[in-house]
């Protein structure tokens, strides 16, 4: 089983794929966590020179990037974990390329499907949770923490994000999960629940 988590920043991504891999584990399920960019040696390399504020990324040469990163990961280490019977849990994956790359970066649709689709070698998640929040509480979550070089492209930049997710969930109704994050944690996480439940994978 493979399931992405998708959103912006300050979703709670990371807070409801721990929460949801330890509900998993306590019903006998075997679980890797994984993220992207990074997971193995050459993505998480990748992932410094991405986020890094020394670095001036042309649009393409960024999502070239992206997908070398995912490429290395599905071959590494999603496929042989899915074929081993693990459940696979990704914070992020090809949405996001779509979402960032695609909407946010305006680069060919066309082209970002494809790259997206020969990075993956054709997989595609099983369920994916879209964690919408609207922009300010991703603000006021986020605070002051300091933000990467992706996370300071700018509000235009973070509208278009949320609309390019917005879309993806619309072309993606079987797929695509959109879960209110904007409520209390129990409240979100107990809706992740619900729907995995509904389709009897647990």
């Amino acid at each position: 089983m493979f399931i992405t988590f998708e959103g912006i920043d300050g979703s709670g991504k990371s807070t409801h794929i721990r929460r949801l891999s330890e509900y998993l584990e306590k019903c006998g399920k075997k679980v890797l966590q994984i993220r992207e960019p990074g997971g193995t040696v050459l993505s998480e390399n990748i992932r410094s020179i991405l986020l890094s504020h020394d670095m001036d990324i042309n649009p393409n040469a960024e999502l070239l990037l992206f997908e070398a990163a995912r490429a290395q990961l599905v071959a590494d280490v999603i496929i042989p974990s899915i074929n081993q019977g693990l459940w696979v849990i990704a914070d992020r994956f090809f949405d996001s390329t779509l979402a960032y790359q695609g909407y946010g970066r305006k680069i060919d649709h066309f082209v970002v499907n494809r790259l997206n689709a020969f990075a993956t070698s054709g997989l595609i998640p099983d369920l994916t949770f879209y964690l919408k929040i609207p922009l300010e509480i991703s603000a006021q979550r986020t605070g002051e923490r300091e933000k990467d070089r992706m996370e300071c492209s700018g509000d235009e930049f973070n509208r278009l994000i949320c609309k390019g997710f917005e879309n993806i969930a619309l072309d993606n109704p079987e797929r695509v999960i959109t879960i209110d994050s904007s409520e209390s944690e129990e409240s979100t996480f107990n809706n992740i629940i619900n729907e995995i439940k509904k389709r009897n994978l647990i």
